[in-house]
């Protein structure tokens, strides 16, 4: 049954190591686990059973890029399959909801943070669904290197949808990251497929380079062939603009990729890359993520990627075809602290975590929480201060409870008259009751649903429900706005001190292992064995060669990366810089991270708030150690 689906649906005759093991568990009613490396079949592992399972299958996708991509291949081979996502038009997702309804689609794609939309939960509980698919599943674990909190969330909206089966898919997950995610949705040890992650066709080279020199190496390297279809990876925005602007001048087809363009630039810029129009590509990470393109000879990373893994997705885009390609790090140290401050930024200060703790503690049985304000009132960047939340329902503080948009306004497309007709009964007196409950203005009115409760008993999922009927019906426009997280409070007892400090230690410890991936890394790189050995093995693969004889240590260049001198930092300078800091924020308490955050280059609602990152003093800082900043500003403020 399962060749002869392949064989029909797919036009593939036989199945790659480890996919076979995978579907069979999960065709035999099995949650499941498939951890392999990038470009090596994952997503055949979910489509195939989709089609011969009677339900629904229901796979989150973190990016739109990875949806769309799926999704194009999925039509390509006559498979049901869609999306509901936040480009689309309001009939699209109509239209797509409808078909799920009826049962036409097999497949169905959203992003985690669609089922925090109670309008959406409301809509997907009543359909039954055969299998979750979680696509990078490291995003799951603290220990990834990837943590998304809202992942945390899928186990419990597993159960709340009757999920009978799960399978986790991930191209990057350490042992211990394997442990935790497989832990987490409860799947045996047997059911977890782990393929090689050595690839014998990409050859891995570490040039040190100093960072003066970087950009007369890239160029030489490409012009060794130019038609190669080649990626080029750097940190920031502004280095990807800057590079391929360089090379464009010196004859070479490159285009600049990042998300700070528009997304039809963005995806016109990666359609001339697949149909061979341009062979370079400057970017940022925010490229390559379910890039499908087989013959791409080249990834080059012109500054360091973030971590190993990083390093092993992003190389994992080159020679899907099975050709040789070159895997090309030009490697320093000179960028490691803008590595390590994006780290920095995401440990919030004590009285940040204070602030949270108090107003929690304050609200009684039930706290609910708009994240945008209380990201600019504690002064925590939006996703650490979700892991702050994630932490506090660890220590059993609180309990999320469910999300809704605090307010829902609709206007008249039909009149209400001729909607409320069409009912009977009961029914045609709640549309009533609704309507009569609407504050109008002019165009648009709000729904009051303390009003509806308070007079006819009207539950708020009802009224939701209600509503959302009539706007995929067409006779009402229908908008939401401000997500409000609602939290039961489940216990204010444990002294406030004490729970700051415990939370503050966990963020300590995220951001020490996230300081030592970064270490690992240039450990990796300027390592003296075999470079496809060692990356194989950080990834438990014991089944790759000792010596890959392709990588630039098996050819006798070991690299040592070169480490810039930088001046000592002047003190009276540095009070110069912070000193209209200090000026801005007379009413706010400022600690001595978060002026070396300011130093550093590392921004943070506070620093929006104070319009400080016009100031002369902000970044100045950024090349230099952050302790070693801090060191010095600890001095300075006594």
């Amino acid at each position: 049954m399962i060749e002869q689906t392949l064989k029909q649906y797919f036009g593939f005759d036989s199945l790659r190591p480890g996919q076979n093991e995978v579907i069979q568990h999960v065709v035999n009613g099995q949650s499941a686990a498939a951890i392999f490396p990038t470009g090596s079949g994952k997503s055949l592992c979910y489509q195939l059973p989709a089609l011969q399972l009677p339900h629904l299958t229901l796979v989150i996708s973190p990016l739109l890029a990875l949806m769309k991509d799926q999704l194009d291949f999925l039509h390509s081979k006559g498979i049901a399959a869609a999306s509901i996502d936040s480009t689309q038009d309001r009939a699209t997702t109509h239209s797509v909801m409808q078909q799920v309804r009826n049962g036409e689609l097999k497949i169905l794609m959203i992003s985690v943070e669609r089922l925090k939309n109670e309008r959406f939960r409301e809509f997907i509980s009543h359909v039954p669904i055969s299998l979750l698919v979680v696509d990078e599943a490291h995003c799951i674990s603290e220990w990834g290197h990837n943590f998304r909190p809202d992942y945390l969330k899928l186990p419990e909206y597993r159960q709340l949808l009757n999920i009978p089966q799960v399978l986790l898919l991930t191209a990057t997950a350490t042992p211990q990251v394997i442990e935790d995610m497989s832990h987490k949705f409860a799947i045996s040890k047997d059911a977890i497929t782990v393929t090689g992650f050595y690839r014998n066709n990409l050859e891995l080279d570490v040039i040190s380079c100093r960072e003066q020199d970087k950009l007369n190496q890239l160029i030489h390297l490409i012009q060794d062939d130019t038609q190669a279809p080649t990626i080029v990876y750097v940190t920031l925005q502004k280095t990807a603009e800057r590079v391929a602007q360089q090379l464009a001048n010196t004859g070479v087809k490159a285009l600049a990729y990042h998300a700070g363009l528009k997304s039809d630039v963005r995806e016109d810029i990666q359609r001339r890359f697949m149909m061979g129009e341009s062979n370079c590509i400057v970017a940022t990470i925010a490229f390559g993520m379910g890039i499908d393109k087989s013959d791409i000879r080249r990834v080059i990373h012109f500054d360091l990627p973030k971590s190993i893994e990083n390093y092993s997705q992003e190389i994992g885009r080159a020679g899907r075809d099975g050709l040789p390609s070159r895997c090309i790090t030009l490697a320093n140290t000179d960028h490691v602290n803008v590595l390590e401050n994006f780290v920095y930024g995401d440990t919030p200060d004590k009285a940040s975590i204070a602030t949270v703790v108090d107003e929690i503690y304050a609200s009684g049985a039930q706290w609910e929480v708009m994240m945008n304000s209380l990201s600019r009132e504690s002064n925590i960047r939006q996703l650490p201060l979700k892991t702050l939340l994630v932490y506090l329902e660890l220590n059993q503080v609180i309990r999320s409870q469910y999300s809704y948009f605090a307010n829902y306004r609709f206007k008249f497309i039909e009149t209400a008259e001729a909607i409320i007709h069409r009912f009977q009964g009961e029914r045609r007196s709640f549309v009533e009751a609704i309507f009569q409950c609407s504050v109008r203005a002019k165009t648009w009115s709000t729904v009051d649903f303390d009003a509806l409760w308070m007079g006819h008993q009207a539950e708020r999922k009802r009224v939701v429900a209600a509503i959302d009927y009539f706007h995929e019906q067409g006779w009402i426009e229908l908008e939401s706005k401000q997500v409000t997280d609602v939290y039961q409070v489940l216990n204010t007892q444990i002294p406030k001190s004490e729970l700051v400090e415990r939370l503050y230690h966990l963020f300590a410890q995220k951001e020490h292992s996230e300081i030592e991936r970064i270490q690992a890394m240039l450990g990796y790189f300027e390592s003296e064995q075999c470079l496809s050995y060692t990356l194989a093995s950080y990834f438990s693969d014991d089944k790759a060669p000792r010596q890959c004889g392709h990588c630039s240590v098996c050819s006798g260049r070991v690299a040592k990366l070169a480490r810039e001198t930088l001046p000592s930092i002047d003190v009276n300078q540095v009070q110069q810089w912070i000193q209209p800091l200090f000026v801005a924020a007379s009413d706010e308490p400022l600690s001595a991270k978060a002026v070396s955050r300011f130093l550093c280059g590392i921004s943070n609602p506070l620093i929006t708030k104070l319009k400080a990152s016009k100031m002369d003093g902000f970044g100045q800082l950024e090349r230099y150690p952050f302790a070693e900043v801090n060191q010095i500003v600890e001095q300075l403020m006594g």
